[in-house]
């Protein structure tokens, strides 16, 4: 199912409580991007039980590990960051459920140092469900992709034996006009990157965030939702990255 929604940075960065505190008829904040919404960009491949088991039960944990995308470099503000928005989002679309997203996001990391640090971070407190963003580090390192899911794969171990589920992330687009020498003609090798994810995700059974293929459709956004290092996602590239996501895993949820 494919929409389109006006995203406000007034509407996603404050709760509908504190909106309730204002004075009447505030004046909201310029619209900062018409996104478009598609629930396909989400696929579960047989995963997500133990959060539609927590979903019903009213209360819904996430850890966020990845780089600096999931750390919210690039953001004007730090509620304007991916992991504050989605959590906003999945909570307006499950209403009566409890999320909380649990930002564990170290800009510059690859799949090697994450998976470094995933019995650490999940030691730290049970989580449902873990978000993991990758390759896009790897990538613009030009590391082996057997290198790459070689420890894709020692962080799949850990995962399992946590017994949580798993939202895997794709990497970024990057502009095709970047002045950028060492990002130019990247987009090719960040797409095969996707590629491999997703069927990682289906012989897995992980949920598979395709944000490669929805940033193609990220035209309407301030370049293209990209900041000015032709890198970092700007503002409203982390709210339309935040909704596509929302919007595909909440039904997947339900």
């Amino acid at each position: 199912m494919k929409t389109a929604v006006l995203l406000s940075a007034f509407a996603l960065a404050a709760p509908t409580t504190a909106l309730a505190q204002r004075a009447p008829s505030p004046v909201p904040a310029p619209a900062i991007a018409v996104c478009p919404l598609e629930t396909g960009f989400v696929a579960d491949n047989g995963g997500l039980t133990r959060s539609r088991a927590a979903v019903r039960a009213g209360r819904l944990t996430i850890l966020a590990v990845g780089s600096s995308s999931i750390e919210g470099v690039g953001a004007s503000r730090r509620e304007l960051g991916f992991a504050p928005l989605l959590e906003r989002g999945l909570e307006r679309r499950m209403p009566g459920v409890d999320v909380t997203v649990i930002n564990r996001g170290i800009g510059g990391e690859t799949a090697r140092e994450t998976a470094n640090r995933l019995e650490r971070e999940l030691a730290a407190g049970r989580v449902d469900l873990v978000i993991w963003q990758l390759g896009t580090n790897d990538v613009l390192r030009d590391r082996m992709v057997d290198d790459v899911f070689a420890d894709f794969h020692r962080g799949e171990a850990v995962l399992r034996a946590a017994d949580v589920d798993v939202l895997l992330i794709d990497p970024q687009r990057l502009p095709e006009d970047t002045r950028n020498m060492s990002f130019r003609g990247r987009n090719p090798a960040l797409g095969e990157m996707a590629r491999r994810i997703a069927e990682e995700g289906r012989k897995g059974g992980y949920a598979v965030l395709r944000r490669f293929d929805a940033m193609a459709g990220w035209s309407g956004l301030e370049r293209g939702g990209v900041g000015p290092d032709d890198l970092h996602l700007n503002d409203a590239g982390y709210a339309c990255w935040a909704e596509v996501t929302a919007e595909g895993l909440a039904p997947r949820l339900l």
